[in-house]
């Protein structure tokens, strides 16, 4: 256990959870989608939903996704500061399931171009936080240590392409997991793997370059 452990963040209050892992929450959720967001609806489950006006964790949730840290004084305007920014906003009370952490967020972005995003995510305690879901494509993501998230074909050669990359950049893999997808007829899986050092440029390319490789990405370490 470490100091911050101990002491919790640095943080605009009341609660680490319910305002500093909010905006952390928020502000990852920005980060994994970029930064041209105009409308985000955040479907809030259990304790969020019960409470996320008396900890505020609206205003947290919304400063994340203005790119605000937790410490920031200006994460109690960002209802003002988010109608300058343009960005259209809700917050829904919701049941995501009784195996959903009391404190988790479902963000449905829109951005400029006209995509849709969903993100998954919850704060789960300290001000840490976890991403569970990006897009249907289960992960989890804590936002301390890079992964890449793949959506592959379920045949031999697809995870030693990988690894190979990964072996040639000398990069050490922390921890893999893969999940398959029997319910279609073509099989695929999902699969993501957490390493240890900041990857090189390119390399997301060459992973989505190798044959079965129906989606990639990298995300890297939140930036505070």
């Amino acid at each position: 256990m470490g100091l911050f452990d101990i002491m919790g963040p640095v943080m605009i209050g009341p609660s680490s959870s319910h305002t500093a892992g909010a905006a952390r929450l928020g502000r990852l959720v920005r980060q994994l989608i970029g930064g041209d967001i105009k409308k985000v609806d955040m479907y809030l489950h259990g304790s969020f939903a019960a409470t996320y006006r008396g900890h505020g964790t609206d205003k947290a949730l919304l400063a994340g996704i203005l790119d605000l840290l937790p410490s920031d004084e200006r994460l109690r305007d960002s209802f003002r500061l988010a109608k300058e920014a343009g960005i259209e906003y809700a917050f829904i009370p919701t049941d995501l399931g009784e195996d959903a952490h009391p404190n988790t967020v479902k963000f449905v972005v829109t951005t400029a171009s006209g995509a849709v995003h969903t993100v998954i995510g919850a704060s789960i305690g300290g001000g840490q936080v976890l991403i569970q879901e990006i897009d249907s494509l289960h992960v989890r993501f804590t936002g301390e240590r890079p992964i890449i998230i793949c959506r592959h074909e379920d045949h031999p050669g697809v995870i030693s392409g990988i690894t190979t990359l990964l072996y040639e950049a000398r990069i050490n893999i922390g921890n893999m997991n893969v999940n398959r997808d029997r319910t279609r007829d073509t099989h695929t899986a999902q699969m993501y793997i957490e390493i240890d050092s900041i990857p090189p440029d390119g390399l997301e390319y060459h992973i989505r370059c190798i044959r079965g490789i129906l989606d990639a990405m990298i995300l890297l370490p939140i930036r505070e």
